[in-house]
């Protein structure tokens, strides 16, 4: 459904144009210093604005309505939300009666039995990740000095891209792209078996983003072309440290003290400029529209730091798991 997770559990709500976007955090531990100020530098990582991004700029400032008490965790469930204050409702209206191709707008209308909010998407819009950034400035406190950094590797193909993404943008075109993310600082087994495993749970919450078509660990689909003796890696130390990293860090479903290493694929923004063609609900015919509203030429280039969030959150419930079966089996 809503939630993810087991002991740190992360439950998001809200819709693109709705009055907020939210998080509540069950399993927070009590005590946790928590501020204001450090969620700014997440959430300005995800904002529009820039270049290739939407012109939709809102204040993202947090606002915490439990679980919070002079200052830290209570135990309690912690809820957070941000406000939306930016909006153009009635720039969706035409897609009551004509979904957008790529998006939700079918689906959504088919699942909710017509009563799902189009503004935007809704919840099953891009802007819901902001939720996931503020579980995941949580997450990444309680993993300590365990670090997760994620960059682009390419958009459309490409490194640099400005020139293919400013052309995109002048076609009303749109672009994906591949990022990575590196983990540094998880110790070794980490990972539930069978169905909790370490890539499992992180592919599990990655997928969940909207926009994501594809991830991989390590060599990922390379390994498929290579032979055993090459894509082995070679334990070269008593810490389990190997002498190449075709696994990602990851063995048997665990965490094997390496380097955590992952790529995802991001597809190319669905509303576009350019004129389009879709099934008209009201008039039974296919119709010829363009779509309104405010929308990246490129979602890739603000999603780091989301799959920075996501990656915490699983590895936070992990560790967490983790060290409730250590403290059980002693």
């Amino acid at each position: 459904m809503n939630s993810f997770g087991t002991l740190f559990k992360v439950q998001i709500f809200g819709e693109s144009h709705g009055e907020a976007i939210g998080v509540v955090i069950d399993g927070l531990p009590a005590g946790l210093s928590l501020r204001k100020e450090e969620f700014s530098n997440d959430l300005a990582r995800r904002k529009g604005g820039a270049t290739g991004t939407t012109s939709r700029v809102e204040e993202e400032q947090i606002e915490f309505l439990s679980g919070l008490f002079n200052g830290k965790s209570t135990g309690t469930p912690l809820t957070a939300i941000v406000h939306n204050r930016n909006t153009t409702p009635l720039d969706y209206e035409l897609h009551q009666s004509i979904p957008r191709p790529g998006h939700a707008d079918f689906t959504a209308k088919i699942k909710h039995h017509g009563n799902n909010d189009y503004r935007g998407g809704g919840h099953h819009s891009g802007r819901l990740t902001i939720a996931l950034i503020m579980a995941g400035v949580v997450a990444k406190k309680l993993l300590g000095a365990i670090s997760i950094h994620s960059e682009i590797l390419h958009i459309g193909g490409v490194k640099p891209w400005d020139s293919s993404l400013q052309k995109a943008m002048e076609e009303g075109d749109s672009l994906g792209g591949v990022i990575e993310c590196r983990v540094k600082g998880l110790p070794v087994g980490i990972g539930e078996p069978f169905f909790n495993s370490i890539e499992s749970m992180i592919a599990h919450i990655v997928f969940s983003i909207p926009g994501i078509r594809g991830i991989e660990f390590g060599d990922g689909f390379k390994a498929a072309e290579m032979k055993g003796s090459a894509h082995n890696d070679p334990i070269i130390s008593s810490d389990g440290t190997t002498s190449r990293n075709g696994a990602g860090g990851i063995n048997g479903g665990f965490s094997n003290g390496n380097e955590l290493v992952f790529r995802t694929a991001i597809k190319p923004t669905c509303s576009i400029g350019k004129e389009q063609e879709s099934y008209n609900f009201a008039t039974g015919n296919i119709e010829k529209f363009t779509i309104k509203g405010r929308h990246d030429a490129c979602f890739a280039l603000r999603t780091p730091v989301v799959i920075e969030a996501a990656t915490a959150i699983a590895l936070a419930d992990l560790m967490m798991l983790a060290s409730a079966a250590d403290t059980l089996s002693r």
